[in-house]
């Protein structure tokens, strides 16, 4: 059996609900580190106080507060490096079994689709795991420049370059931040993905969930709420019609 035959196995729905999930992976990935100036995201409006964090580390005396904080950070993207790890030598015990999920699909009358189908299926929740991975490892090296940085901005808040490398920390810690979220999508999706066992339709139907709870996290959770009102309060651009509502 060559390639064109066995993409062949491959009905037109599933080439077009895959192509959804990417599609839909790409777009709320842009629409979370992109958003309108008149709706920001919860990353975007975290982004603005990390670097407020940065500033009021400069006046800190001592900083192991900002420390801790940052090893929290670091110790997170450890956990989320390991678990994707994990799940991806899961997913290749998988697909070198891949004969057993065969025969369990089909004594439960799932599918009747060839071990090559279901390799298929399997390798795409092992690319966004990868994806997650190598996410993940980036913004654990990130979030360590952005320790090495903290340990440079000098302890007079009069110097100079105090605030100059502050600044530069912030934007460090942010640009690890958004690998790190940027790993979490992934790993939205990986789950999402898995949906294809079960047929296009089921998998078209979990990418659109999976989008819901991805934007409403970013753009209509309580959380958001709560810091756009704190943003307002600390002076910062914010929309009134993004304001909770006054009780």
């Amino acid at each position: 059996m060559n390639w064109a035959e066995r993409f062949s196995l491959f009905s037109l729905l599933d080439l077009i609900a895959v192509g959804l999930m990417f599609g839909a992976w790409l777009s709320i990935g842009w629409m979370i580190d992109n958003p309108n100036s008149k709706r920001p995201s919860v990353s975007k409006l975290m982004g603005e106080y990390r670097r407020e964090w940065m500033r009021q580390m400069v006046t800190r005396q001592p900083r192991i507060f900002d420390a801790q904080t940052l090893s929290t950070l670091r110790q997170g993207t450890s956990f989320f490096a390991s678990a994707a790890m994990l799940a991806i030598g899961g997913l290749l015990a998988a697909i070198a079994n891949a004969e057993q999920l065969v025969g369990l699909a089909q004594d439960l009358s799932i599918s009747r689709d060839p071990k090559f189908v279901w390799e298929v299926k399997l390798m795409v929740s092992m690319i966004f795991l990868t994806n997650a991975f190598l996410k993940f490892v980036w913004s654990h090296r990130l979030f360590g420049y952005c320790a090495v940085l903290m340990g440079a901005v000098p302890n007079d808040p009069s110097d100079p370059v105090a605030l100059p490398r502050a600044a530069k920390a912030g934007e460090i810690n942010i640009t690890g931040a958004r690998s790190y979220n940027q790993g979490l999508r992934s790993v939205y999706f990986a789950l999402g993905s898995t949906a294809w066992l079960l047929g296009s339709v089921p998998l078209i139907a979990a990418v659109a969930i999976t989008c819901a709870v991805l934007w409403r996290r970013e753009f209509a959770s309580r959380s958001r709420s709560v810091l756009i009102s704190m943003t307002d309060q600390m002076g910062h651009t914010g929309s009134s019609k993004d304001k909770p509502a006054a009780k």
